[in-house]
């Protein structure tokens, strides 16, 4: 009971801040009408629901979401979804544009994009800020990581991924520990990067999250405002300058057992994008949506359920092995592995295969479709083969990654643009 009040105590005395207006210009089409933390996710998400629900089952209630390039539709998506919090009660999830409260720039770096928004945070009044990366996908109980920055007496904590040396070098910001993980040193995208004490195969990655105390955090933001040479960030500017002075730790987010690393993705690149929705097809997927005790929020219209039509040899609808959204028709055709958000509709004769199918896509008959990943909207000509000739694919104006997934967007097919 002790601890769970301590814990209680903690997040309520804490708000969040979800940075969500980064553009993820590696996932180019994708993200010409929408932020990257409103991408489609997971057959029924959007990306920001993920640190959103994070934040509500953590017990953390007063969240601001920081948004900036093309957010119309995030904003939207957060204000049908997400606005039903009681500001009386001291709980509120609220949208913070960028306004150019404290200068005439827009947000110019991670920073900059919390020190814009300080009188807001003061209002709150609030003993911790919690900063988070709003384009990640994962589950993680902000408790913890709230409890071991109170006990360890730091003034800012960083969240870490335990990652092999191999899959750090040249990818993320690594932060160099002691024994007992006070940070000593930070690199961002090192091409060696430091091991923890004891393992020379593991490092500790900045996951982009944040504990701060609130008027350390404050003082930090005004002198980073005044340095005229500084890129206005917390992993390029901030962590270098505080770690040789100030108490910074990092935390470990480790498994459930805390001995399995803790599932974490950055869905930052269309290969990314399109492996992190496949593994939501496995039997027993590393990140489970099924969990009713952490579930992921969202906002999800009035929908019929799924429908599957037709039962002849040679015209079944069908779908194996996959994951399959409300209002959805699957009409004489097959779909295997993949993921068909709301609204799609496959029509006979048609085979889908290891694709990511956005909201409201209509493909017409006699469609062969394979490792794709097709944009909301798009309508799908009858007889349109995709994912079987790369240089065919390239020829029509659609998009294939380094690794053979293809983009279809409604451009690409001369639809009308902005459909978010």
């Amino acid at each position: 009971m002790n601890h769970t009040r301590y814990i209680s105590n903690l997040t309520r005395q804490t708000y969040a801040l979800i940075l969500a207006g980064g553009r993820g210009s590696r996932l180019h089409e994708l993200t010409d009408w929408r932020a990257k933390p409103a991408l489609y996710f997971g057959g029924k998400f959007r990306i920001i629901d993920f640190p959103l629900s994070n934040c509500i089952n953590s017990g953390i209630r007063r969240v601001g979401v920081v948004t900036q390039y093309k957010s119309h539709s995030l904003i939207r998506h957060v204000v049908l979804g997400w606005s039903h919090f009681k500001k009386e009660l001291g709980e509120s999830v609220e949208i913070l544009p960028a306004s150019q409260r404290y200068s005439e720039n827009w947000y110019q770096g991670t920073a900059d994009a919390v020190f814009q928004n300080l009188d807001i945070i003061r209002h709150e009044v609030p003993k911790y800020v919690m900063v988070l990366s709003g384009d990640h996908v994962y589950r993680m109980d902000y408790a913890g990581l709230l409890a071991a920055h109170e006990s360890s007496g730091a003034e800012m904590t960083v969240s870490c991924m335990e990652v092999p040396v191999s899959e750090a070098a040249g990818a993320f910001g690594v932060m160099e520990v002691d024994e007992e993980n006070r940070v000593i040193g930070f690199e961002e995208k090192p091409k060696h990067p430091k091991t923890i004490p004891g393992n020379d195969k593991v490092c500790l990655a900045s996951m982009g999250n944040y504990v701060f105390n609130t008027e350390f955090l404050f003082d930090e933001l005004k002198k980073d405002a005044k340095n005229e040479s500084s890129d206005r960030d917390f992993g390029k500017d901030i962590i270098p300058n505080i770690i040789e002075n100030h108490k910074v730790f990092a935390f470990p987010f480790r498994g459930e057992d805390d001995n399995t690393q803790a599932y974490w993705r950055d869905v930052g690149t269309l290969d990314s994008f399109w492996q992190a929705n496949m593994e939501m097809l496995s039997p027993t997927p590393a990140l489970n949506l099924y969990d009713s005790k952490w579930p992921i929020w969202t906002y999800q219209e009035q929908l019929p359920p799924a429908k599957f039509v037709f039962d002849d040899d040679d015209r079944r609808g069908m779908a194996v092995d996959s994951m399959v959204s409300g209002g959805c028709i699957i009409s004489g055709s097959t779909v295997r592995h993949s993921l068909l958000f709301n609204n799609v509709e496959v029509d006979s004769y048609s085979i889908v295969e290891d694709s990511v199918i956005l909201p409201d896509v209509v493909i017409k008959r006699n469609c062969k479709i394979r490792k794709a990943i097709i944009d909301r909207g798009v309508i799908i000509p009858e007889g349109m083969e995709i994912g079987y000739d790369a240089e065919a694919d390239r020829a029509r104006g659609f998009r294939v990654s380094e690794k053979g997934v293809v983009v279809v967007t409604r451009e690409m097919l001369g639809l009308p643009v902005g459909y978010e």
